[in-house]
C-alpha cells in the first residue's frame, strides 16, 4: 500500500501498501476497534509467481511516495510558491518554469532536487522497516516537447536515487505523474486546468516517455520493479477505450524494454476493476484512496471514516490482481494548505467552490501533528489503523 500522510520523510508526503486482489465489496462495514478491521480468507491460489525481483504474490509492499521532488506540487512544497501566494499566478511546474525562465527555474529546480530527498532520507524509509519507494516522474524529464517551459536535469538526481535505494535494500516503483496537457486537469500533473490529454498526439507523446523511462531502466531491475504508466488519468472526463488503448501500448513499451519489470495501471477512479490488465503479465492495479475530495467525505464523522476504510478490506481481498494502493491518508478533511490548488479554500470549511461548511480549519492547515488536538490525534491515529489492517488483507 502507497498512502499520503503529512510527513514520514520530511515533507515528502505518504505511507504506501502495494497490495493484491480486490474484487466488490460493501459499501459499509463494521469495524471492531483498536485499529483491526474483520478479516477476510483469502488464497493466492489464482496468482501465480512471476519473475520480478519482487515477490508481489508473496510479500506485502510496504513503502512510502516520495511525492514533490521531481514533480511540484504547491500543498507538499509550499515555501517553492510562496512568493505568487497573493497573486495565484504561479499554480504548478508549468506556470512555475514559464514564469521564471529556463536558467533561473533550472537553477532553483536543480537546487530542490539535490535537497528535498537524500541518501540519508532512503536509509531513514529502510530502516523504518518499508521496502518500495514510488517516485513520480513528469513526462518532461523524460520526453520534452519543443514549445513546453519544463527544464530537465532531474534524471540524473533519479540515477542517483535508484543507487541509493539499492544501497538501502528498497525497491522502487517508476509513476509516469504527467502527461502532455495534462490527464486529469489536477496541479500533480505538471499543468493545472483543462484536460488536454488524447488531443493530437498527446496519448503517443506518453508512450514514447514510458519507452524511454524503461530503456533508462532496463539494466536496473534489480531495483526498479515496476513502471506505472500515468498516475491518475481522469476516467470519468476521459474515453476509458483510449486509456484502455494506452495501457496496452504502453505496456508494450515497458515489457519491451525488460520483462523484470512489472506494469503498474491506476484505475483511472472507476470501480470496475475487472476491466484492467488483461493479457499483460506481472501486471499490478494501483488505486487510490482518500475520504476528503467531496463535501460528503469531509462530513463523515470520525468512525465513519473508520467503516469506510474497512469496507474496502473484502474487495481488495477478493481480487485475483496484484494491487497496490498508491496512495491513502491519514486525513479526515481537506483543510491542508494548498491541497486543493493555490489559492483554493476547502471543503471541509465551507470556502472551495459548491462546497458547505462542515467545521473550521483553524488548527488543521499548517502546522504539526503535536499542535493538533488530542481528539484529532486519536481519531487521526485509529483512521490510519484500520486503513493498513484493511489494506493488507492480501499479500502483494
Amino acid at each position: 500500500m502507497i498512502g499520503t500522510t503529512t510527513n514520514l520523510i520530511r515533507s515528502a508526503t505518504a505511507i504506501l501498501a502495494l497490495l493484491s486482489n480486490v474484487r466488490a465489496a460493501p459499501t459499509s462495514y463494521a469495524y471492531t476497534g483498536n485499529g483491526q478491521c474483520p478479516q477476510t480468507n483469502i488464497s493466492n491460489s489464482e496468482i501465480s509467481k512471476r519473475a520480478v525481483a519482487f515477490d508481489y504474490n508473496g510479500n506485502k509492499v510496504r513503502g512510502v511516495n516520495l511525492g514533490g521532488w521531481f514533480v511540484l506540487e504547491p500543498w507538499i512544497t509550499p515555501s517553492i510558491f510562496g512568493e505568487w501566494s497573493s497573486s495565484n499566478t504561479v499554480v504548478d511546474e508549468y506556470t512555475y518554469t514559464k514564469t521564471l525562465g529556463k536558467g533561473e527555474a533550472s537553477s532553483r529546480l536543480s537546487n530542490h532536487w539535490n535537497t528535498f530527498i537524500t541518501q540519508g532520507d532512503f536509509n531513514a524509509i529502510a530502516q523504518a522497516g518499508l521496502n518500495h519507494v514510488r517516485i513520480p516522474i513528469g513526462y518532461w524529464a523524460v520526453a520534452p516537447r519543443d514549445g513546453d517551459p519544463y527544464v530537465q536535469g532531474q534524471l540524473d538526481v533519479l540515477d542517483q536515487a535508484i543507487n541509493w535505494a539499492r544501497g538501502a535494500g528498497l525497491k522502487v516503483m517508476l509513476d509516469l505523474h504527467g502527461a502532455p496537457e495534462s490527464q486529469n486537469g489536477f496541479d500533480n500533473s505538471g499543468k493545472y486546468g483543462s484536460i488536454g490529454w488524447q488531443q493530437g498526439n498527446t496519448v503517443s507523446e506518453t508512450v514514447t516517455a514510458i519507452q524511454n523511462l524503461a530503456n533508462r531502466y532496463k539494466g536496473d531491475t534489480d531495483v526498479v520493479t515496476a513502471i506505472e504508466l500515468l498516475n491518475e488519468p481522469l476516467g470519468p472526463r476521459l474515453d476509458m477505450g483510449g486509456i484502455q488503448d494506452f495501457y496496452n501500448k504502453g505496456s508494450q513499451a515497458v515489457k519491451s524494454a525488460s520483462s523484470n519489470f512489472a506494469v503498474a495501471l491506476h484505475d483511472a477512479f472507476s470501480t470496475d476493476w475487472s476491466q484492467f490488465g488483461g493479457g499483460v503479465d506481472n501486471v499490478i492495479l494501483d488505486t487510490h484512496q482518500y475520504q476528503i475530495f467531496s463535501p460528503d467525505e469531509v462530513g463523515r464523522s470520525p468512525s465513519q471514516h473508520v467503516s469506510h476504510a474497512c469496507g474496502l478490506g473484502p474487495k481488495l481481498a477478493s481480487t485475483n490482481k496484484w494491487i497496490v494502493v498508491g496512495e491513502w491518508s491519514g486525513a479526515q478533511t481537506d483543510c491542508a494548505k494548498w491541497l486543493n490548488g493555490l489559492g483554493k479554500g476547502a471543503r471541509y470549511d465551507g470556502t472551495f467552490p459548491d462546497s458547505r461548511w462542515t467545521g473550521e480549519c483553524k488548527g488543521k492547515n499548517v502546522g504539526s501533528v503535536a499542535n493538533l488536538s488530542s481528539d484529532d490525534k486519536k481519531n487521526i491515529r485509529s483512521y490510519i489503523e484500520a486503513q493498513l489492517d484493511a489494506y493488507e488483507q492480501h499479500t502483494g
